[in-house]
């Protein structure tokens, strides 16, 4: 019995099917099913209507496709997996220093309070105060004038309890006028790792996400 060219039913079945086998074999092995399958459809062909050149043409395209597919999938595992190498290695590069992020925190080294904030005008005149768990202030600071955007500060904590120490306050004024200053935390990073293949930062304050990060310091 002669065989009739391959339904586009038919290719789709065995795409479908192939592509499910391609998770465990390699693209050559896909291609010689699918050229087992193409040849035996030519001996089998009818002579008085013969496969023309366009079902050819659309045949060899199929396996093209075939194997296209899983020689890109392959690709984009190796490219997923150096990503993953050289960010771990650039990651580790950044163990010891601190980063910002949104939130409210100080980093404390050596009786030094470390802190950051963000203001959406300049300012003539910052203060900064340090609070402890309950709210209460524990110390104040005057930083003077300040530009636009992130602001980072260190403050010798003198006779302040670092125990103490929590969250920051900040208020800004320009000409008078209110300006409103953003607190932000502070992390010292102390390790980096892979999640689900994203970066994540370890730090003192708890794991942030690589792209929460607003600054490197």
């Amino acid at each position: 019995m002669f065989m009739t060219p391959l339904s586009n039913t038919e290719i789709e079945a065995y795409n479908a099917k192939g592509g499910a086998q391609a998770e465990s074999t390699d693209p050559k092995a896909a291609q010689e099913r699918f050229l087992k399958l193409f040849v035996a459809q030519l001996n089998n062909q009818d002579p008085l209507n013969p496969l023309d050149n366009a079902q050819m043409t659309t045949q060899m395209a199929q396996i093209n496709q075939v194997v296209g597919l899983q020689q890109v999938n392959e690709t984009l595992k190796s490219l997923a997996s150096q990503f993953n190498m050289v960010s771990s290695i650039q990651g580790a590069q950044l163990v010891g220093r601190d980063v910002v992020s949104d939130g409210n925190g100080v980093v404390i080294d050596d009786g030094v309070a470390r802190g950051a904030f963000n203001l959406p005008a300049a300012a003539d005149t910052v203060t900064v105060e340090l609070l402890d768990a309950a709210g209460t202030v524990v110390g104040t600071t005057a930083l003077g004038a300040r530009g636009a955007g992130l602001q980072t500060f260190e403050w010798p904590l003198g006779s302040v309890d670092p125990a103490r120490v929590a969250t920051i306050r900040v208020t800004a004024s320009a000409n008078g006028q209110a300006v409103n200053a953003t607190p932000l935390a502070l992390h010292r990073v102390q390790s980096v790792g892979l999640v689900d293949g994203s970066l994540r930062l370890r730090t003192d304050g708890g794991t942030l996400a690589y792209d929460q990060v607003l600054a490197f310091l």
